[in-house]
Formats: C-alpha cells, structure tokens, sequence
C-alpha cells in the first residue's frame, strides 16, 4: 500500500506490535472521527473519503500497523505537504495509547526559566488542536507560596503584544492550521519594494544634468546658427527584475510553500518597482513556475505549480539545479542586472566543488544575491555543512527566512546595497 517514492522517516516505527483493539471495536465510527481530526487540521476530508476509507480498510485489514498507516495515507493526503500533518494525527490518534496527554503537553504554557523550552514537532500542535476539538488543557496545579519564597521566576511579557507581532516572530514550521491561514493573509499584504536601476540611455529632459550638443546645434540650424537654448538630457531608469530560486527538498517543507504565498504576492502586486518576476523550484530537478505565479488565485498558483514540480519533499542537489538554471535559463533572466533570492538550507550531499563552482557563476551574473536560509532561526548557528560552507562566500547577503518577520525584513537588505546579514559573523567563523 505504500506510495512509490514515499520517505521511510514519514512513518518511524511502524514496526511495531499489533495495536491492541477492544472486544467490540468499532472501526467505522472510529475512522469517522479520525477523518473529522484531519478535516479540522486542515486536510480537505469530506463524507466520500471517509466511505472510501472504510472500504480500503475492509479490503486491506489492519494486521500491521503499516499496511493500516499506508491505507489510510493514500485515502486522506493529496498533496506533498499533507503528509507531515496526517502523520501527526495518525500517530496520536491510532498508535499512542495515552495521546490525550501528549495533546494537553503541547499546549500547555510554558514559563520560560523554569523547565526547558522544548519546541513541538512539525504539525504535532496542529494535529493536538484537532484531536482536542476545543476542549482546554488542565489548569497548572496550584503550589504553595511559602515552599517558593526563594524561587526567583521571569515571566515573559510576550503576552502583551497583539496577536499578529506574536505571529510575525513565530517560526512557520510551529504554526497550527489557524495561524498558518492568518500568516498566509498577512503574506498577501506583504510587499518588497525596490529601487529603480540608472542606465547608461540618455533622454531629453529641460532639467537634466546634461547638456544634449547635437540637439542644441539641430536647433540652432533653424536661426541661423545662434543659439538660442541649450538642450539637456537626464539619465533615463529602469525597474529590475526579480529571480527566485526556492528550495522544495523535505527539510524546506514547512517553509518553501510560505515562501512561495510570498513570492506570488510580490508578482501580483502592481507599481512596486519590479520589471519581471522569475520563479524556480528545485530539489532534484530544477522547475520554472513563473507562468504559473501570474494567476491571481494563490491556491490555483500553487497548485498548479505542485503538479509540475514532481520532486516535492524529496531529496536536494542544490548544485546539479543549479549548473541547470546557469546553463539554461541564466542568460534568459539575469541578463539585465536582475536581483537573485535563493531561499534553501544549504544542506546538500553532492559535490561541493560542483556546488563552489555555480554559486560563483551565479554571484557573478546576478547584479544581487540574496540568501534566506531558515536554519538561521538558531543562535547556535554555524557553517559546519559543506553544502553551507560552499554556498557562503559567494552571495552578497544572508539573512533567515524562517517568519513573516524575516521576510519584512528583505525590504531592509533591498535598500542598503551595503546590507550583509549575518555573512559577516559566519565567514569570521568560517575563517577562524
């Protein structure tokens, strides 16, 4: 039952001992509510799935745990990034005999300073959020005073600001289905404005800097030969163009469809400076989907987009997709002193000479390169990989790309040519 191409790590310990059923099971209903969980994290489940899902069951059976996972799994998710989701809620609703608990632990706050800050998994507070359907988690237990008159506590005060600078801050990789919706509205809004280019083209202005001779002596041709007025010429501009080249690979999973809502918002939004807007995907392949970002639609652009990159959540070769963009398309798009966002992690397995030697030619053609790398989120970064220690050198900015926050902050890098990010602190300890 298990998909072709599918990842081994979606579904860890699967292997298991059969899950213990009681005397008088009641398959159907059950199904019935875990299809209703999906729908309520986010997965388009309706009635016609969940009947699909029993039939499947009945003709599959569930001896095993992976058969009875892939069964469902191939019922329930339709898209590459419905996989992560529908993993959380099966694992907490089918296989963890005390998954209420672990649903109350997700969202219980946490004072910080008191115990350690443990980050849930990728959509495990979704999935808690769904199963709990409303119900609120336990209040703390009340202690005494007397026993704590030593105990020093810092409260954060982070509940003091709105919900949207929350959200700005809060990883995408953390979001829940409600906040992931909200962030993707406040992505639409978003815009990256950018500053026209000069160019070597002169054309006539009355107020320009230069004087126009030939002009000046035309007209002077027509009195006589005395001049009358000086003609001027001003430099003329032009808007740049835009080239994004944005990493799908399974460890970008969480990141690269926000970036995209971005992305289509910048080329769907008029009069913010941009000529062009160019948009790649890679992981294993390279794939252009800027025809595809022109629909107004953002759901219809992505999904359009997701059915022609085939290689989603897949593997990454950064430097075999990238030898492919500078052979193919680096001409066609960068020709023009275009801006170059490269949004992806850096962590890739091929050759890193191969790596070394596209990054280069891609620093060289583009009149900008911009790199969003989500590990950047840690402060306890540093460039240990080899596919980070060969892309780092040879780009003009890096920046994270892990919030709505970080993504404002590309206007910032656009502004000031002299903006470096964080490649300042990272080559020193690179070098050192």
């Amino acid at each position: 039952m298990k998909p072709p191409g599918a990842a081994k790590s979606e579904t860890p310990d699967l292997a298991e001992p059969t899950l213990p059923l009681p005397d008088d099971p009641k398959l159907t209903a059950n199904l019935t509510h875990f299809a209703r969980a999906l729908r309520k994290a986010g997965l388009p489940v309706g009635p016609g799935r969940v009947l699909t899902a029993i039939e499947a069951v009945r003709a599959a059976g569930f001896t095993r745990r992976e058969d009875f996972y892939w069964t469902l799994h191939a019922v329930f998710v339709s898209r590459p990034e419905e996989r992560q989701v529908f993993h959380q809620v099966f694992r907490l609703f089918w296989r963890d005999p005390r998954y209420m608990e672990h649903m109350m632990a997700l969202l219980l706050p946490a004072v910080k300073g008191v115990q350690e800050e443990q980050k849930a998994a990728s959509a495990a507070k979704r999935a808690a959020e769904a199963l709990l359907d409303g119900a609120e988690p336990p209040a703390p237990p009340e202690r005494d005073d007397k026993d704590d008159e030593d105990a020093l506590i810092e409260i954060d005060a982070s509940f003091t600001a709105s919900s949207e600078e929350k959200l700005r801050a809060l990883d995408f990789e953390q979001m829940n289905a409600e906040e992931a919706a909200q962030a993707r509205r406040m992505l639409a809004r978003l815009s990256l404005p950018v500053k026209p280019l000069k160019t070597r083209r002169l054309t006539a202005d009355p107020l320009g800097s230069r004087p126009d001779w030939r002009r000046t002596l035309r007209g002077a041709m027509r009195t006589g030969g005395e001049v009358l007025t000086l003609a001027r010429r001003q430099p003329t501009t032009r808007w740049p163009a835009l080239v994004v080249l944005c990493d799908i690979s399974g460890s970008m999973a969480s990141y690269s469809r926000m970036v995209l809502h971005f992305v289509h918002a910048v080329a769907n939004r008029q009069g913010q400076g941009w000529a062009r807007v160019h948009a790649f995907t890679f992981g294993t392949r390279l794939t252009n989907i800027s025809r595809h970002l022109k629909t107004r639609d953002v759901d219809a652009a992505l999904n359009a987009a997701g059915h022609e990159a085939r290689d989603w959540q897949g593997g990454t070769r950064i430097g075999a997709c990238l030898h492919e963009f500078n052979r193919d398309w680096s001409r066609r798009v960068l020709g023009q002193g275009a801006v170059v966002l490269l949004i992806t992690d850096g962590l890739d397995r091929d050759d890193p000479a191969l790596l070394t030697k596209e990054m280069e030619r891609l620093h060289l053609s583009a009149r900008r390169l911009i790199w969003l790398n989500p590990l950047l989120r840690w402060d306890g970064f540093a460039p240990r990989a080899q596919g980070v220690r060969a892309m780092l050198p040879h780009v003009d900015t890096l920046r994270a790309g892990h919030s709505i926050a970080s993504l404002e902050a590309l206007a910032e890098a656009l502004s000031d040519p002299r903006d470096r990010g964080e490649k300042a602190r990272l080559m020193a300890m690179l070098n050192g």
